[in-house]
């Protein structure tokens, strides 16, 4: 094993993310290559990457569970087994269970690299620290801001506030790479958001289906986090609420919470390839880059069951435009500068940033 063959990607997730160390036993959750989600070289460059590292490592196949709630029973004894000081999830399950109050202390982190070169790329390698940094500095901008403006070409306007008091909290599994800010309560806001042509999960349960296309025009309407209605072209409105209507009474979930909201911070996240070719493995990989801001809906729980997703967004704190036209703007950011002097990766990432997304 050669310093050249490991993955420099991986040895970021494990050491500076998941904080492995020599002895420790690490346990690989993977999805099977066949449900085409996660890549077949994934999981083995990870794997090598942690042997180098000294550390123990397993595996578990997790299958694919559309509609996962908790880890199946039938998983529970491989996973006790294998006694993980961190447990990586390089399955689908993982990011389903993501807002699940862990069970055990083990160190979990759900990654959203779903191929070996996509781990090497910017989108792997800009070290964990500066990313959580970039991410805590803009929670406590957002935070702080008497009025949040979120707008875009399409039509999207929505006014705000974060609530007062309320530290933000995300996942409680570590995100790899760390490509989103922390969710902002919708309860504050209220507007419309332009529909950009569809609309799909939210990757907390794969039903059918899981999307569906919608002609331009179409407006979802919302009042202090409720949603009152869809909007704008008659036949895209109504085949919108048919479908928001249909998921929410399938699980029995409030079809008018609108619970929260988040964009992309990453400058090297991209999609390749248009959207069509599968929208489940958009909506898990794409929504790190910063063309794309996102409401949870459906369902009064994170991360609800429907995603609006907003291309191109404006966010503005204050009157300051954090993003201007899905360009993420950190240096506007009080300490954003810091930020990027102290990380040269990732300050030439935000000078070139990937704006490739599928659309």
């Amino acid at each position: 094993m050669t310093a050249a063959s490991i993955n420099p990607g991986a040895i970021n997730l494990l050491e500076t993310c998941a904080g492995v160390r020599a002895g420790e036993r690490v346990l690989l959750a993977i999805e099977d290559p066949g449900h085409r989600f996660y890549s077949a070289d994934l999981a083995p460059c990870v794997a090598t990457a942690a042997h180098s590292l000294g550390c123990d490592v397993r595996q578990v196949d997790t299958g694919f569970h559309p509609e996962a709630r908790s880890i199946p029973a039938e998983l529970l004894p491989q996973f006790a087994d294998a006694d993980a000081d961190v447990v990586v999830s390089l399955s689908r399950l993982g990011d389903q269970l993501r807002f699940e109050t862990p069970s055990t202390a083990t160190r979990t982190v759900q990654c959203y690299a779903l191929d070996a070169r996509t781990l090497a790329s910017t989108f792997g390698t800009i070290p964990y620290p500066a990313l959580v940094a970039l991410r805590d500095l803009t929670d406590r901008a957002l935070a702080a801001a008497t009025e949040i403006r979120i707008t875009c070409g399409r039509g999207t306007d929505v006014r705000g506030r974060a609530p007062r008091g309320h530290a933000p909290s995300d996942t409680h599994c570590l995100r790899f790479p760390l490509s989103v800010f922390s969710p902002i309560s919708a309860e504050g806001f209220s507007g419309r958001v332009a529909m950009p042509g569809f609309l799909t999960g939210t990757g907390a349960r794969y039903y059918d289906p899981f999307t569906v296309t919608l002609p331009p025009e179409v407006f979802a309407n919302f009042e202090q986090g409720r949603f009152t209605e869809f909007t704008g072209d008659d036949a895209g409105a109504r085949r919108a609420t048919k479908h928001l209507t249909s998921v929410a009474e399938r699980y029995g979930l409030d079809h008018r919470a609108v619970h929260s909201w988040h964009a992309g911070i990453h400058p090297g996240c991209r999609f390749e390839g248009p959207i069509e070719r599968s929208y489940e493995v958009w909506s898990g990989s794409a929504f790190g880059n910063p063309r794309i801001l996102h409401f949870h809906t459906c369902g009064a729980e994170p991360p609800g069951e429907i995603s609006w997703n907003v291309i191109d967004p404006t966010v503005e704190a204050d009157g300051i435009a954090l993003w201007k036209d899905g360009v993420f703007r950190p240096h506007l950011l009080p300490g954003g500068g810091a930020i990027l002097d102290g990380c040269l990766e990732l300050r030439q990432a935000f000078e070139a940033p990937q704006r490739e997304i599928g659309l």
